[in-house]
């Protein structure tokens, strides 16, 4: 197979970032404005609105009194809601004796309880802050009501939104326990909805298309930061403005209790909607719908079977027709009246729309005679999964139906490919040895230093793959970094944990090339329903050693479970061939679980990096043009002080496929992950191929839930 020439997706998903190129909301949808602590709201009071389902909201404000603030918030479902919040506030806490400026992390849950109608208010209940430090700390019940261009919130608020005119609880619940900073990390449940209560409230009003009003009564009394000098709160009425600069781009101000000013930026997608300008995926070949038997009676004839030349003219016609179609023919077997068809999906983020091409490809290419179609897409390590049966005819005739998708679903078969018979299988001429490399940039991102918040670098990587047999790949990557700041990291690791991830910013800090992965790894099928694979090399780029893995996963089910073995050493920091005298093995057991509609969870039990033992959990979301945004969080029998800040490991994880930022179809994508804070307790081995990443879209469940997608 010839060499091909790439440039990682990086490079491309930050350009379209910054250009402001991503989906276009909804017309004709009254837009959900938010608050300067990035949820619906007005200024700093809540609303009990949600966005439309799937949104994905940046916003960064920054006051004159040195704080800012910076949020993620994820519409989860249509009525739940998360939020992820980094805060920098100078002057807040005293630490030695003197006040030195903060920097918070914290998360927040809402659920609405109720939707707004014609005669009754949106109702939603919220926690602010509910795994943070507690700086922000609250929980509320919020009530939203639209009334022509003014939209009227009124609520309750305890802990910070209960300390201005507050009064005895109204459930009766206990006194609420002081703030006192502490690590953060704890859910601190005992405290919910505990102390005295204050009511907010207050007014949006929709002037223009464009331009909102907002005042509010706000019960936080900002009792720390008056304390500490850095608010003077004059008034509780606090008055706002919002601009819609485009559909996805809001710009805007607050005058706040009397004496402070604030400005903010607030920029929202949704996965669900298409970028601007739609995709570009080529107009797949119709059907070839074979004349009938009676009209054509030579074409289904079957003398071709022993005609030895017609095997080459066969294997040529479909190769041009998947390579038309965008695909690459690995194996096929063809018999007067079925033919098996494997191949690789180098084009399209969906497998159903690749076994839609394939489907095409191979009405345009078989003889009339073959009437069943066993179309079996191998992933990019030369596995296959799940096989989808068709018969030619019901291709024929379904094709152009209005709900076609869902005609051909309720006919096809799906089984597991390693069920059927590999007797007489041919390989494609240049399917082996298969090479690629790549030349392009790479970006380095580590956040929450406090020293420095966002700290990046850019260089050059240059990167090969070599599968000299099927499963077989030796892969690598060598980088130069050209310029960044990620070296500049003074902060030392105070853990009492083996520091398997504390001291990563030390792995920064070399100017020379360096080699963030070398492996040689082997994928196989040893059973039905079974996946299997080896690895062996410079795993990651702080450990290598040797893994072991093994996954059960039915074609046809949504339950998955796998067992991985780990024995690994840490590198030198320079990340070339040496290796540090840190030692660690560590195994899990996992459980996967598609609940449908796109949501999945995963469960981890096991041993970590730090010989700690507990489990992860993680709940994703994943949409059908292959964004998926998720969180999880790791429990181990490390003690929240023994962790250290953050009390256990959590964080966000986020996939962009490169097709939604381009428009172009791929399968790249790039994969983020936001750790409030990097300590050495639940950390896991930072492994590339991990089975149920490379095999989950191959699967019954998977396919069907993206089979609108089989005709494009």
């Amino acid at each position: 197979m010839g060499a091909k020439r790439y440039l990682p997706g990086t490079a491309a998903a930050l350009a379209v970032m910054l250009s402001g190129h991503s989906a276009v909301p909804q017309q004709n949808q009254r837009p959900v404005t938010t608050n300067f602590l990035g949820v619906p709201g007005l200024i700093d009071t809540p609303s009990a609105e949600m966005q439309p389902d799937g949104t994905l909201t940046t916003s960064v404000h920054a006051f004159d009194n040195g704080t800012t603030r910076t949020a993620l918030t994820f519409q989860i479902a249509p009525r739940v809601q998360g939020v992820f919040r980094y805060a920098t506030i100078d002057d807040l806490l005293i630490v030695n004796g003197e006040r030195e400026r903060t920097y918070d992390r914290s998360f927040d849950l809402r659920l609405q309880l109720l939707k707004e109608t014609a005669r009754r208010p949106a109702v939603t209940v919220g926690l602010q802050d509910f795994g943070g430090t507690g700086i922000y700390s609250s929980e509320y019940i919020v009530a939203t009501k639209t009334l022509g261009d003014f939209t009227v919130s009124g609520g309750i608020g305890w802990g910070r939104l209960g300390t201005e005119n507050g009064f005895s609880n109204p459930f009766g619940l206990g006194d609420r326990p002081e703030f006192e900073g502490g690590t953060g990390g704890d859910f601190e449940a005992d405290q919910w909805f505990r102390g005295d209560a204050a009511l907010f409230g207050g007014v949006a009003w929709r002037a223009t298309d464009k331009l909102t009003f907002k005042a509010e009564y706000s019960s936080d009394a900002y009792e720390q930061e008056v304390e500490a000098g850095i608010v003077d709160r004059k008034t509780s009425v606090n008055l706002g403005l919002d601009y819609e600069y485009s559909p996805r781009l809001r710009l805007q101000a607050a005058y706040r209790f009397g004496s402070d000013i604030g400005i903010g930026l607030v920029y929202a997608l949704n996965p669900k909607q298409a970028p601007a300008g739609g995709g570009t995926d080529v107009v797949p070949e119709p059907v070839l719908v074979r004349p009938s038997r009676n009209v054509a009676p030579e074409l289904w004839l079957t003398e071709w079977l022993t005609n030895p030349r017609s095997g080459p003219v066969i294997e040529d016609s479909l190769t041009r027709a998947l390579e038309a179609a965008g695909l690459e023919l690995h194996s096929y077997r063809v018999s007067a009246d079925e033919a098996q068809i494997r191949f690789f999906n180098p084009t399209y983020e969906s497998q159903a729309q690749a076994i839609g091409r394939a489907a095409r490809a191979a009405t345009r290419s078989l003889p009339a005679s073959v009437e069943t179609l066993v179309l079996v897409p191998l992933n990019s390590r030369s596995q296959p999964g799940a096989a989808v049966v068709l018969r030619r005819s019901d291709v024929e005739a379904i094709e152009n139906r209005p709900d076609g998708a869902d005609e051909i679903l309720a006919v096809a078969g799906i089984v597991d490919a390693q069920t059927l018979s590999r007797e007489g299988l041919v390989l494609a001429p240049g399917a082996y040895p298969r090479f690629d490399w790549g030349l392009g940039p790479y970006v380095s991102i580590s956040t929450f230093d406090p020293d420095n918040p966002l700290r990046i670098d850019l260089g050059a990587q240059l990167s090969a793959r070599f599968e000299p047999t099927p499963g077989l790949v030796f892969s690598g990557a060598i980088r130069q970094r050209l310029i960044g700041n990620r070296d500049e990291s003074t902060r030392e690791s105070n853990s009492v944990l083996p520091r398997v991830r504390s001291e990563s910013n030390l792995f920064a800090k070399t100017d020379e090339p360096f080699i963030p992965y070398l492996t040689a790894e082997y994928f196989f099928r040893p059973g039905r329903n079974l996946y299997g694979r080896l690895s062996a090399g410079l795993l990651e780029r702080q450990f290598g050693g040797v893994s072991a893995e093994l996954l059960w996963k039915p074609a046809t089910g949504p339950l998955a479970l796998g067992v991985e073995v780990n024995h690994v050493r840490q590198r030198d920091f320079d990340m070339r061939f040496g290796f540090q005298d840190l030692d660690a093995t560590t195994g899990y057991v996992s459980a996967y679980y598609n609940h449908g509609g796109g949501y999945h969870s995963t469960l981890h039990v096991g041993q970590y990096l730090a010989g700690d033992q507990g489990a992860t959990y993680e709940l994703s979301r994943r949409f059908a043009n292959g964004w998926e945004l998720g969180a999880y969080a790791t429990k181990t029998n490390v003690s929240s002080e023994e962790f250290g800040e953050g009390s256990f490991d959590k964080g966000i994880k986020i996939t962009i496929p490169t097709s939604f930022l381009t428009g172009q179809p791929s399968r790249g994508e790039r994969n983020t992950v936001i750790q409030p804070i990097l300590r050495d307790g639940g950390a896991r081995l930072r492994l590339q191929n991990r089975l149920y990443g490379l095999v989950s879209d191959q699967s019954g469940p998977e396919l069907t839930e993206d089979w609108g997608r089989f005709w494009r």
